[in-house]
């Protein structure tokens, strides 16, 4: 896998980088993303990939359930690098369909550290589980978790409004932020509202 990886980044500098040299030139010099993207681990959601941005529009925060936990350094360090320093215009949170994470809210699990991260999204899950009947069928259990995932969007966007930095800046009128929802099935990106 390493070789494919190292293969594919020749590729890339043969079809991408080597013609686009002087936009990388200004990229390696510094970053002006315009936008923090808060996403999931899940490798089949590639963020550049699926919004078409190209390198240096996105400073990307990835983690397993696109969690925005409550008073956690490593995600408040990245918030305030991207709202402070680069003062990034937008915030998004997105979420997508067959996420392990939400599914695994329904799983008994002995893993160490796993269950206390997903803690973070348990909410979003009884939301959902007050609001609809017990699934019963595949389609109905399937609806179920596009909910939940959905929901969990809602819930880190709260989350996030916890800090006392991003309250400033949307106070200010400096930063807005958006849900999103990747359906992987159908490469579709939809507003989360």
């Amino acid at each position: 896998m390493i070789d494919n990886l190292l293969l594919g980044n020749l590729r890339f500098q043969k079809t991408d980088f080597t013609p686009n040299i002087d936009y990388y030139k200004e990229l390696a010099g510094s970053q002006h993303p315009s936008t923090l993207w808060i996403a999931c681990s899940d490798s089949r959601l590639q963020s550049g990939h699926i919004t078409q941005a190209r390198a240096g529009e996105l400073f990307i925060q990835r983690n397993i359930g696109n969690i925005v936990p409550i008073h956690d350094w490593n995600f408040a360090t990245v918030l305030e690098y991207a709202v402070v320093h680069l003062k990034v215009n937008d915030v998004v949170i997105c979420g997508h369909s067959n996420c392990g994470a939400i599914r695994a809210l329904d799983q008994e699990s002995n893993d160490a550290y796993i269950p206390l991260w997903l803690n973070n999204a348990r909410e979003a899950q009884s939301r959902v589980d007050k609001k609809i009947s017990v699934p019963e069928t595949v389609p109905e259990k399937e609806e179920r978790y596009r909910l939940i995932e959905q929901e969990n969007v809602r819930l880190q966007i709260e989350h996030l409004h916890s800090y006392p930095l991003l309250k400033k800046a949307l106070a200010e009128k400096r930063v807005a932020v958006h849900g999103l929802y990747y359906d992987l099935a159908t490469g579709a990106l939809t507003r989360v509202t």
